[in-house]
């Protein structure tokens, strides 16, 4: 790096592949190959030179004190001579993993490294190589190297969308997710967009801890089964990432495990559930104010399920199961407590599914005796299963315990009231119990003797 000539001071052009990846090995003590890199002269208020470089794999412990650690992978040279690599914010944080050198003859070279930072060209140059960063990676994007960069670098975009304000357009189009269409490849939000179906206007997603947990939910029942294509978010920062997005190419997002759902109907289809609705009015009200008046904001019948029999919504600015779950066990290692939390002691909307056998003899049960205990019973295990299906923990495990119990016992005609059989005592232990009591009354001769 103090050849009379500096590998960045050329033509990129005359630059051979073999003299970047030699050049990045060098000053990067990286030995594998860089797997993309940007060679680029800027012009304008300021004038400098720039080789950056996307390495094939991602630092050790690149999200270790994530914010803090200062980044020594940027090194800037004033007039070909070395200055610093102690710039914590020569690249934002997300782009920590990039590496390369910054070279202009327009900054001043006698001044400490202090005053150099606070300096107002400096401030300018900083915007240039996250713009030409940005642009390599949407390069990479495009070719063979995608999915080996998501894998590696996903996470990084995904913060980028949520703390660079201004290029978060550059970067929702970097973003690749797991969706319904397929098992394999990532998607695009473009690639979304592009196959969404006619009058659909925003961008379904769900959130869990696993694919396999997303698309099980009872929240895609009846999107995937109309065809909707469901956005699967299986990564702790994906449902911030997507809360960050107002918007994507004019369509808004929508959390399927939030109220908002509402498919286009025929004439038909509004007034058979106009219908529906009006004959489920007394186990509607009946939930919402006699069965679970403590526990839900209100009931109604579901647009989204088609196979469960209930599920549990969250409201417009209320936390899905995902979120809470996340938000419990950042409190568990902060040691707050998240129980007093506003968004986490919301009630929530329990919608039901009208075509589901239990549902129905509900209905038929509360509509004969509104004190029916049973009904009462399985009102309640329907909630907290429904609770444990949305992704939510139950507040309360003992209790739904018994339930479950009571509800076993009179599905198998087993006395409520009946108690476990007390174990009989086994021979063995019978016989050390007598042998204890042996060598007590030995113990109780002796010590007689001993007094006499």
């Amino acid at each position: 790096m103090n050849d009379v000539k500096p590998i960045w001071t050329r033509p990129a052009k005359e630059v051979e592949e073999d003299e970047y990846k030699a050049f990045y090995n060098t000053f990067s003590k990286d030995t594998d190959e860089p797997l993309s890199h940007i060679h680029f002269t800027a012009e304008g208020e300021v004038t400098f030179k720039s080789i950056l470089f996307v390495p094939v794999a991602a630092p050790r412990g690149m999200f270790d004190e994530y914010g803090t650690k200062k980044n020594d992978f940027i090194k800037l040279f004033v007039r070909r001579v070395f200055i610093t690599d102690d710039f914590n914010d020569m690249m934002p944080k997300y782009l920590n993993f990039v590496r390369g050198v910054v070279d202009s003859d327009d900054l001043p070279l006698n001044v400490s490294r202090e005053t150099l930072q606070q300096h107002k060209l400096l401030k300018v140059i900083r915007k240039k190589p996250v713009r030409k960063t940005l642009d390599m990676i949407k390069k990479i994007a495009e070719e063979q190297y995608n999915e080996k960069f998501w894998k590696e670098f996903g996470t990084n975009i995904k913060l980028g969308v949520i703390e660079d304000h201004s290029n978060r357009t550059r970067l929702a189009k970097l973003l690749r997710f797991q969706t319904s269409n397929s098992d394999t490849v990532l998607a695009s939000l473009e690639q979304y967009v592009e196959r969404m179906k006619d009058k659909q206007d925003k961008i379904y997603f769900m959130a869990g801890t696993s694919r396999r947990e997303a698309e099980s939910s009872p929240f895609v029942e009846s999107l995937l089964k109309k065809g909707y294509e469901v956005i699967y978010l299986t990564e702790p920062v994906d449902e911030y990432c997507v809360q960050a997005l107002p918007e994507f190419d004019g369509k808004r997002f929508q959390n399927v495990a939030k109220e908002g759902i509402k498919f286009d109907e025929s004439d038909k289809a509004k007034e058979t559930r106009e219908v529906l609705e009006k004959e489920y009015e007394p186990l509607t009200t009946w939930m919402k104010d006699s069965a679970l008046k403590d526990k839900i904001e209100k009931a109604i019948l579901s647009q989204r399920l088609t196979k469960s029999p209930c599920a549990l919504v969250a409201s417009q600015y209320g936390w899905s199961g995902n979120m809470e779950r996340i938000m419990k066990a950042q409190a568990y290692q902060t040691g707050k407590d998240i129980s007093t939390n506003y968004y986490a002691s919301q009630k929530k909307t329990l919608e039901i599914n009208p075509k589901h056998p239990l549902i129905k003899e509900m209905l038929k049960r509360i509509s004969t005796d509104a004190k029916d205990q049973t009904a009462s019973d399985l009102a309640m295990v329907l909630f907290e299963t429904a609770t444990l299906r949305s992704g939510y923990q139950l507040q309360d495990t003992k209790a739904y315990g018994d339930r479950i119990e009571r509800m076993l016992r009179l599905s198998m005609n087993v006395d409520l009231n009946e108690q476990v059989e007390e174990p009989e005592e086994e021979p063995e232990e019978a016989a050390e119990a007598e042998e204890e009591e042996e060598i007590q009354d030995e113990d109780e001769v002796v010590t007689d003797k001993d007094e006499l």
